[in-house]
């Protein structure tokens, strides 16, 4: 029993024993702390043009815009959008579009179905049935008022803007028609 009370007594020794205060000037009496540091000199500062860039990759920046195209909500849009219908477009959003489509194309109709499953920028999308450029897609995106049907590489396929509850209309790049109704 009394080896017990020692051996607490002495834990309890040592656990105040780490609570005592130290400071750097208790070595001593002199102070420990750092000299100041001295003010350095400051190199003049020129100005001038710089270089032009040695590499042309510029895909850090948006692409300039295109004669011919018009901006709608912040989001360029190609050559041949519906500038009226793009401005007068209903708000959309992603969670909004997900499941089955039924796409008229060209004057045929197939089945389009989206999911919210990540695939490169956009989700992975996919179509049965359709004709035409609408077989390459492979994924979609929400833009701004737009949603951007694209192919397996990224690459836009077609632009549609939502027209109605359950409805949005849009047309191809090549410019076919293009809408979405469940």
């Amino acid at each position: 029993m009394r080896t017990i009370h020692a051996v607490a007594g002495l834990a309890v020794v040592l656990a105040l024993a780490g609570c005592q205060r130290t400071s750097m000037s208790d070595f001593g009496g002199n102070s420990m702390s750092p000299a100041p540091l001295q003010a350095q000199p400051v190199p003049s500062v020129s100005s001038g043009q710089l270089d032009a860039p040695a590499t042309t990759d510029t895909s850090q920046f948006p692409a300039a815009p295109v004669s011919g195209t018009a901006t709608v909500g912040g989001v360029q849009q190609p050559a041949g959008t519906d500038v009226a219908a793009a401005t007068n477009a209903l708000d959309v959003t992603k969670e909004s579009m997900v499941g089955n489509w039924r796409v008229s194309n060209a004057g045929s109709s197939c089945d389009m179905f989206l999911t919210l499953t990540n695939l490169g920028s956009g989700s992975r999308g996919g179509t049965r049935g359709c004709a035409g450029e609408l077989t390459a897609m492979g994924s979609w995106e929400v833009a701004g008022k737009q949603v951007v049907l694209k192919d397996r590489n990224g690459n836009p396929l077609a632009r549609l803007f939502k027209t109605a509850d359950a409805r949005f209309d849009g047309s191809t790049n090549s410019g076919q028609p293009v809408s979405l109704s469940r």
